[in-house]
């Protein structure tokens, strides 16, 4: 089970986004089968990391650090269609999404979609 972590000048809104990060883990955990696929975003990048909870490993990862002028949802429609590739890779058709905590809204929901149209299912 996790627990809520942060310190004294947190502010409300990335602990709002905690609290729900804990409740959504709660129901949400992958497989070897179908791992999670989970999303951080920040100011400017998009990373994804399909991750087994099982073994408690990292089976693929894609971030948006090394992408060539894109921004915004073009940038995280890539970063999914570059994770689906190495998912794929690694014989992994289908996975459960994880927003961590964001809406899916946006950037969330064009890596989403940039996922399915590289092959992924969830």
């Amino acid at each position: 089970m996790m627990k809520l972590k942060f310190r004294k000048h947190t502010s409300p809104r990335v602990v709002a986004r905690l609290t729900k990060k804990i409740r959504i883990r709660k129901t949400v955990s992958g497989s070897a089968e179908r791992p999670r696929l989970c999303v951080f975003r920040s100011g400017k990048h998009m990373y994804a990391q399909v991750i087994d909870d099982v073994a408690g490993q990292i089976v693929a990862s894609a971030s948006s650090l090394k992408s060539d002028g894109k921004s915004g949802k073009d940038l995280a429609h890539w970063v999914g269609i570059e994770i689906a590739k190495k998912a794929l890779a690694k014989n992994l058709k289908s996975v459960v999404f994880d927003r961590n905590g964001y809406l899916y809204h946006g950037r969330v929901k064009s890596l989403a979609d940039g996922a399915r149209e590289g092959g992924l299912s969830f």
